[in-house]
């Protein structure tokens, strides 16, 4: 029976894929941002993201449970050094998947899949960015100075006249 089978198999047996999932988590610890397709995206975000929740808490236990998944120690200690203390007051959501197009040989779709809080550029545009204004403040705002203009030029005009 397939009860609660629901994950993508990647066209692979679960040794591949497990090494697939390994590796490109491993890419993506070290590089920070990976190109790859959306479904194996998709794939490394399930499998990366209780990973890095993990590395929140820095313990052995924890160390030794994702050195099982990823098997390299560079990655672990980048995961447990830089990536935890950005991730640290994140309660979740630690990838963003961005689709970019078509790949030219097989017409796959592809995409980048990083992290929130390594994207510079984003961060800085997110910080950046204004309230929009809606037609109903627009409305206030413009009645308001129209307002307010009449009254400030009439003791203006006056002064003039007075000398």
């Amino acid at each position: 029976m397939r009860h609660n089978k629901k994950f993508n198999h990647l066209s692979r047996k679960k040794g591949h894929r497990e090494a697939l999932l390994s590796n490109m988590a491993i890419s993506l610890i070290m590089h920070k941002r990976i190109f790859t397709t959306v479904a194996k995206a998709k794939a490394l975000r399930v499998f990366a993201e209780p990973i890095i929740t993990r590395c929140k808490k820095d313990d052995m236990a924890n160390r030794r449970l994702v050195f099982s998944y990823l098997q390299n120690k560079d990655a672990v200690k980048e995961l447990f050094g830089p990536i935890a203390d950005k991730v640290a007051a994140r309660p979740g959501g630690y990838l963003r998947i961005l689709k970019t197009g078509h790949r030219l040989g097989d017409n796959a779709e592809v995409c980048m899949i990083e992290f929130v809080d390594f994207n510079e550029n984003m961060l800085e545009a997110a910080g950046e960015k204004k309230a929009k204004a809606t037609r109903r403040s627009r409305s206030k705002k413009a009645a308001a100075p129209a307002a307010e203009a009449p009254a400030a030029e009439t003791p203006a005009a006056e002064a003039p006249a007075a000398e």
